[in-house]
């Protein structure tokens, strides 16, 4: 197996419970997909037939995840960006039949390969930046059909580029045009129908639904979940987004992996989080984009520990961003989180949103080898710049992804 020693390194772990896990005038090895050992410059193992890296004091972190995507889909809502600008909100765009159901018919009518075709630029611009883990969701079908092969474009992205991908059904994004006045009978195509035969083509890692007044109510969406629990797969669930339906409480009593965008969750329910061991995905995009002016209770979810993570929400409509980089910058900028907490947002607790802390997420013995060297020397580097990508090189798994910056 092939040996890769990085030496001379600054070393953001992003391991233990809060901070960097910052280690200075390091060494790390690679053997084969794995990290090996991790430490001082001064006890560092000797070199061997290793590939050595010489650092020259730059940056190591994790590679970085993309948690909650929505990276597929037809067409695009340049013309809404637009209204909104001109004073229509989010909810009067979607009663109109724009937002999501514009994006649905779009979807339709497009072919596997012009899905595939445009959403492949999106895809690279991200693992530009040091993504080597996205999570895609599929939503802009909303029949059988449809929803399976958007699920099948995302696969299909991952294994041409070789990228590490999450596939999340979310066949409870938003109700389909043609069960107008019919949610409870969509959810029960749902439930019936589209999840089981998604899960029996071997196309869903988890399950995700929409909560919120212009999608599924709390029972609605409780059924979805309920439904994905008994088939035995890992739940994550939109919640208090644009009002507060209760969906983050009970999606977190079913043990859902991850709540994600929260700006109208209570201080009070922060509690509950809390204990459940979800992980809050905080979305600064869509925050941005929609120019939206309640925040998530950053402040209670910091003080009761509940982990934050930070997506970019790639999406055509409502945040149509796709830097993570840029959502760091974001993340401290609108929502005041630090440096160290941007950065572990997209990578260990990003991690533990998908499941997958055990394996990627953090620079520690064991873990897979996903790592990514950077032209700057401190981490807060990352979220203080915006519109250049220090990215030097790329390794996922231990194989080389890109080292276009190195000699």
């Amino acid at each position: 197996m092939s040996q890769t020693l990085f030496i001379n390194a600054t070393i953001a772990t992003s391991a233990g419970k809060s901070g960097y896990g910052l280690r200075e005038n390091a060494a790390l090895l690679v053997d084969g997909d794995r990290i090996d050992w991790i430490g001082d410059m001064g006890e560092r193992p000797a070199a061997g037939d290793a590939e050595v890296i010489d650092c020259a004091r730059r940056l190591l972190t994790p590679g970085l995840i993309d948690c909650h995507t929505h990276l597929v889909y037809g067409g695009d809502r340049a013309d809404e960006f637009e209204q909104r600008l001109e004073g229509a909100s989010y909810a009067e765009i979607a009663a109109r039949g724009g937002g999501i159901a514009s994006t649905v018919k779009a979807t339709r009518s497009a072919s596997e390969t012009e899905l595939f075709d445009a959403a492949l630029p999106r895809v690279k611009a991200l693992m530009d930046e040091g993504v080597t883990t996205i999570e895609i969701k599929s939503g802009y079908g909303l029949d059988s059909d449809n929803e399976i092969k958007m699920l099948r474009v995302a696969a299909r992205l991952g294994e041409t580029l070789g990228l590490r991908l999450q596939k999340t059904f979310l066949g409870a994004h938003a109700l389909a045009p043609e069960f107008a006045g019919r949610a409870d009978d969509y959810v029960t195509l749902v439930c019936d129908q589209m999840l089981p035969r998604a899960q029996a083509e071997g196309l869903v890692d988890a399950v995700d639904v929409f909560i919120e007044s212009i999608a599924f109510s709390r029972d609605q969406g409780e059924r979805v979940l309920a439904r994905a629990q008994e088939l035995g797969l890992p739940l994550k669930a939109h919640v208090e987004q644009l009002s507060n339906l209760g969906g983050a409480v009970m999606a977190t009593q079913r043990g859902a992996l991850s709540v994600d965008h929260l700006e109208y969750l209570d201080a009070a329910d922060v509690v509950r989080l809390a204990d459940s061991g979800s992980v809050a995905v905080l979305l600064p995009g869509a925050f941005y984009v929609l120019r939206e002016t309640q925040l998530p209770p950053i402040d209670a979810l910091r003080e009761q520990g509940v982990p934050m993570a930070l997506a970019s929400d790639a999406n055509p409509g409502s945040s149509p961003v796709h830097s993570l980089l840029l959502i760091m910058n974001m993340a401290c900028t609108l929502f005041r989180l630090t440096p160290a907490e941007a950065l572990r947002g997209v990578t260990i607790n990003a991690a533990r949103a998908l499941g997958m802390q055990r394996e990627i997420g953090s620079l520690e013995t064991g873990k897979l080898a996903d790592i990514v060297l950077w032209q700057v020397e401190r981490p807060a580097m990352l979220s203080y710049r915006i519109g250049i990508n220090p990215c030097v090189a790329i390794m996922q798994g231990g194989c080389w992804r890109s080292r276009g910056g190195l000699s």
